[in-house]
């Protein structure tokens, strides 16, 4: 039992400094008039996709499988895992799409999208 609440502590943690870090990634997430300065939860999981389509979590490029791989892993163990998707102004829909069906082919269908407030 101490082993497993070892590692959720050090999963929430590592994913907690992951999840600060993603932020930094060279991604222009469009604005929103509507956008929200929203507190970020510990358990999110935050995928970048950035201009050319490229697939970043945790610092990490991955392939669409690669993605699929990690997100069902940590479906089976966090039924309700959230994640944030923060796409690039700039990137083709059909890379958005695309990671989309990679959540929920991973059974993860708790997603939102990251936007920036409107400079003022």
């Amino acid at each position: 039992m101490v082993d497993i609440f070892c590692c959720l502590l050090i999963f929430f943690i590592v994913t907690y400094n992951f999840a600060r870090e993603e932020m930094a990634l060279d991604v222009k997430v469009p604005q929103a008039k509507e956008g929200k300065e929203v507190r970020r939860n510990l358990q999110e999981l935050i995928i970048n996709v950035k201009s050319d389509g490229a697939i970043v979590l945790n610092r990490q490029t991955l392939t669409s499988d690669q993605l699929r791989a990690k997100l069902l892993q940590i479906s089976q163990i966090y039924p309700d895992q959230a994640v944030i998707l923060r796409g690039d102004e700039t990137v083709n829909y059909r890379y958005i799409v695309e990671v989309l069906d990679v959540c929920r082919s991973a059974n993860i269908w708790n997603v939102a999208f990251a936007t920036a407030k409107p400079a003022p």
